[in-house]
């Protein structure tokens, strides 16, 4: 029972109206319409009242607050029993299914779709990728089954026209993996005509009012419904719904599922051929038919079929037939024929296409490698959304069939809530009041009994050699059916007027009397269709409409078993849809159609007291009242909740399972709500169940716990033994293989000593890997080891050279290309007589007065280069760096001094990442030194730069323990004068030396292009 819903909303569940009959079931049902609450429990029925407005109580606050709750927690609504259904599915394993019934218009389409939605957002918390598609391609199905199964009638803006019944695959850990649809008789004779205020399918007016201009110029069309005859009818009505929006959400729907786009367009290129078809007329000349106008419209149908025009035209104006002596010949249709003919190929092509894409989506969404004894139990929630019980002004073989549907289902209903509760009351020995209801059985049977039914005698008629008409066969019924409560006609009752003779016959359906037009039954149940269209089609070069009609593969010579009729195949279909409900557990919603005006307003009492008594809606709440909510055998009720009771855990010692459940039952104080069966307990109130419920849910981590317990002990005491094995096998093998190692990586270096590389060439064996860091720290220590023997061999004059390389190696390796490592390191080029012949002496006097002045210890680095004078010009200078100073020379005035530098003002150097010599040496004054530095005659073209950043940066960390920053970019940055420069390197044809030259960021070296 629901709660958490004041008294002034009525009673949220029928069941506990003060008394139960009509008028308070009404009062009820009115006083909560009129309040905006639309659902209303029945035990676990949901009675739905379609408000024909949009409500605000499907949102993520609504799905949080009904997820894993019990039905009676919360107000009713479309997620209870949604979830309730779930739950049973998830709890026990076991198959359930959600049946929306009601008449065309109450909201049973809305209905599934929240249904949908609901499932999808309580499952794959995690939100596994391959879970979160299979959900999409559910939820998205209904877009494009609406579009192109669905249509606007004078009752419903959007109607059914077909039965869905959706089979949703759930993992073991209650994830959906995948499902299937299954359609039962979409109303394709829409395809051609449709009453005076309906709309052909949704599909054709999306496509007209929503396709892009240019994709309409290539199918031939024109945006206006009202140039076509087969939307010409509906083209001045106005859906709550813009075509152009839900064309596009189709479109974005399909591709969503998995179609491709040769696909989407192959679809919408048959819609297009339809249209086109339609306006095919035809004109008799002498005596022959011919396609009106010049054959435009066959040549368009030929190009979107892909198919030869003179094969359509053909297909159109003539029929082949194979005679019995094995000749073919083409018998020419009249005027009549060739009309019946274009309508039942665009019937044929639209219903092919419809099933073509359900099949598409079902090869989309089948379940794909599952295995129970991997994945476990494979469970399936179904939810059938089928058109609702029909009544128009005109009534048709399809409402016929569509009624017969509806009758089927309300005998499932009445056997599964009605009649098999009370038998299983009887036949447990349950007391109980028995409740009288209407069994509809007999009208059932009056429809598909074998040999007397209504389907019978059509297609006895149709399968009756010469002349026979919808007269014909009407007069045969009269005659068969005459004394059957529920049949009637003109000729059976000459004083009703409100039947034609020899055009009506009514049957009393439990829904209310329903008068049906004969016209066209038996070509509608013949489902005729010429096989030239089949042949024309499978023959096409577009694959997609090949194979939707693969049948069109046969010869025409070919004898095949004459077809099933329309009827008998849709009556198989309808057993075999109620024999897959019967054996799933079943949860009802059951709709009920306020007014007929579509006003969220009104509640029409006459016709909802129609509804309700057509629906059983009191029966079933009388049952109800009188009937208990829950029922388990003994064996499966222990299995479930023997953990509750000390006296049952973990087994019991009573005599029998229902003494056991007994106990469980007392110990819990719920014996006055309860029931004992001859082989089942029957539990009244839900509050009990969910009691149970909640004490075993909070027992169950405590028991898996305990098991984990004893089986992680067991578990461990296993590996334990196993592991010590193992230990001491691997202890063996790992001490040998120690031994093996250390003895050829001894056999290898034990002569290390004397080879003159000290056994650098040596390759050392491949370690274990429980010997791998001590392998490298081995090798380690032989490398420094060789390189200690090495250094020991360098005189120590040379010893200088070598840590100015290694430190020029630290700071450039992998940054610059060429650092002169390979070459002697002068340090003092201006004093080295094979490099400067010509002034050397001059600098070695100017060298030994600036030792005398500034009493500095050791240069560093002498040498030409080319730097930027106070003007920005490129001249030629000279550097000299010692341990204390850097000067810049003139080296053609006699070395004369033009600026000194303290060497503790030097805050790292920055050189290019190329072969250039540029070097910017930064100081803490911000006015760095640029300079090129330039070869003399010894090594001319070697690289000197590296051997300046070897020098400073050995020197900073040897003598002052300091680190020297070295920065190698392809720019260098520097500062002029407080200002931040740049220089960049280009190489120029023509140029003979290194020149700077003034740029906006700075300078640009010019180097020449050799």
């Amino acid at each position: 029972m629901a709660e958490h819903e004041g008294l002034e909303f009525g009673k949220s569940d029928f069941v506990l109206l003060d008394e139960v009959n009509m008028e308070h079931f009404m009062e009820n049902l009115k006083l909560r319409f009129e309040k905006g609450r639309i659902y209303t429990f029945i035990g676990e029925v949901v009675v739905s009242v379609n408000p024909y407005r949009e409500m605000n109580v499907y949102g993520k606050e609504a799905i949080a607050a009904y997820r894993g709750r019990e039905l009676y927690e919360n107000p009713p609504h479309l997620y209870a029993v949604a979830d309730a259904a779930y739950k049973a599915m998830k709890r026990r394993a076991k198959d359930t299914c959600i049946v929306i019934s009601g008449e065309s218009g109450a909201g049973k389409t809305e209905a599934s779709k929240y249904i949908m939605q609901y499932i999808a957002a309580i499952t794959n918390p995690s939100q596994r990728e391959e879970v979160e598609s299979v959900k999409n391609v559910l939820l998205k199905s209904n877009c494009v089954l609406e579009a192109f199964g669905n249509a606007k009638t004078n009752r419903n803006d959007n109607s059914s026209r077909f039965g869905k019944y959706m089979d949703i695959n759930f993992s073991f850990s209650g994830d959906p993996t995948g499902g299937h649809i299954n359609n039962y008789l979409l109303e394709k004779s829409r395809v051609v005509h449709q009453q005076a205020g309906e709309r052909n399918f949704h599909s054709f007016y999306q496509l007209l009012g929503g396709g892009p201009q240019s994709l309409l110029e290539s199918f031939h069309l024109q945006g206006d419904p009202a140039l076509y005859t087969y939307t010409k009818e509906g083209a001045g009505c106005s859906t709550a719904t813009s075509d152009l929006s839900s064309h596009r959400a189709v479109r974005t729907a399909l591709k969503v599922i998995g179609f491709s786009e040769n696909e989407i367009e192959s679809i919408y290129k048959v819609l297009a051929a339809i249209l086109l078809l339609g306006n095919v007329g035809f004109r008799t000349d002498e005596e022959s038919v011919l396609v009106e106008g010049e054959g435009e419209a066959v040549d368009h149908i030929a190009q979107l079929t892909s198919t030869p025009a003179e094969g359509v035209a053909k297909g159109l104006l003539f029929r082949t037939v194979a005679t019995g002596g094995g000749d073919v010949i083409e018998k020419a249709h009249t005027e009549q024929e060739a009309c019946f003919g274009r309508d039942a190929f665009a019937k044929a092509l639209y219903e092919r296409l419809f099933g073509w894409i359900i099949g598409r989506i079902n090869t989309v969404i089948e379940v794909k490698g599952y295995n129970p004894m991997l994945h476990g139990k494979n469970t399936v929630i179904g939810v059938l959304d089928i058109y609702g019980f029909e009544i128009f002004d005109n009534n048709s073989f399809e409402q016929f069939c569509i009624n017969y549907c509806n009758e089927k289902l309300q005998q499932l209903f009445i056997e599964l809530i009605l009649g098999q509760e009370q038998e299983e009351y009887q036949r447990e020995g349950v007391a109980w009041l028995h409740i009288e209801y209407f069994n509809n059985q007999i009208i059932v049977d009056l429809v598909e009994q074998a040999h007397k039914g209504i389907i019978s005698i059509l297609d006895e008629a149709c399968l009756t050699g010469g002349r026979v008409t919808d007269t014909v066969c009407l007069g045969s019924m009269s005659t068969r059916l005459a004394q059957h409560p529920h049949y009637t006609d003109r000729q059976l009752t000459p004083n009703d007027k409100t039947m034609d003779f020899q055009k009506h016959f009514r049957i009393r359906h439990y829904a209310g009397d329903v008068t049906y037009s004969v016209e066209g039954f038996l070509d509608k149940n013949k489902d005729l269709l010429f096989q030239d269209f089949k042949r024309l089609m499978f023959n096409s070069t577009n694959p997609v409409l090949t194979e939707m009609w693969p049948d069109g593969g046969l010869s025409i010579m070919e004898v095949t078993k004459r077809p099933m009729t329309a009827a008998s195949l849709f009556k198989n279909s309808i057993v075999a849809l109620v024999e897959n409900l019967a054996c799933k557990e079943p949860y009802y919603v059951r709709c009920v159609k306020p007014n007929e005006m579509k006003s969220p307003l009104l509640l029409d009492e006459a016709r909802c007291r129609h509804q309700v008594a057509y629906l059983g809606l009191l029966e079933n709440v009388r049952v109800r009242r009188a009937g208990f909510a829950y029922r388990q055998a003994y064996n499966r009720f222990l299995q479930r909740y023997k953990m509750t009771c000390e006296y049952t855990w973990p087994n019991h010692l009573m005599a029998t399972d229902r003494e056991a459940v007994e106990a469980i039952v007392t110990g819990h104080g719920f014996q006055d709500d309860v029931a004992y069966g001859n082989t089942k307990l029957f539990v009244r109130s839900p509050r009990s169940l969910f009691c149970l419920e909640q004490e075993r849910a909070a027992l169950i981590p405590i028991l898996v716990l305990f098991l984990q317990k004893v089986w992680r002990g067991a578990l461990a005491r296993m590996r334990c033994r196993r592991l010590r094995a193992i230990y001491a096998i691997m202890g063996c093998y790992r001490r040998h293989k120690l031994k093996t190692h250390f003895l050829e990586v001894e056999r290898r270096l034990v002569n290390a000593r004397n080879m003159a590389d000290y056994g650098r060439g040596v390759e050392w064996p491949h370690p274990p890997a429980a010997l791998a860091q001590f392998h490298d720290i081995t090798v380690t220590l032989h490398r420094r080891w060789w390189a200690r023997q090495v250094v020991k061999n360098i005189p120590p004059s040379e010893m200088t050279e070598v840590r100015a390389k290694v430190a020029a190696l630290r700071s450039l390796s992998g940054a610059r290309k060429t650092w002169g490592v390979g070459r002697p390191w002068e340090r003092d080029y201006l004093a080295n007589a094979r490099d400067c012949p010509l002034t050397c002496s001059s600098f070695l006097r100017v060298s030994k007065e600036l030792r005398t002045k500034d009493q500095f210890g050791l240069i560093l680095f002498s040498g030409l280069c080319r730097m930027v004078n106070w003007f920005n010009n490129t001249t030629d200078r000279a550097v000299l760096i010692t341990d204390r100073h850097v000067y810049k020379l003139e080296p053609k005035k006699q070395f004369r001094i033009l600026k000194i530098t303290p060497l503790d003002q030097l805050t790292g150097l920055s050189l290019t990442s190329g072969a250039d010599q540029t070097v910017a040496l930064h100081t803490s004054s911000q006015d760095d030194i640029l300079l090129y530095l330039q070869s003399g005659e010894l090594w001319p073209g070697q690289d000197r730069a590296g051997e300046l950043v070897g020098n400073l940066v050995d020197y900073f960390a040897r003598v002052k323990q300091v680190p020297f920053p070295v920065k190698v970019c392809s720019t260098v940055q520097f500062h002029k004068r407080g200002k931040q420069k740049s220089v960049t390197v280009e190489t120029r044809a023509g140029q003979t030396i290194a020149q700077f030259k003034k740029s906006k960021q700075g300078f640009v070296l010019l180097l020449p292009a050799d």
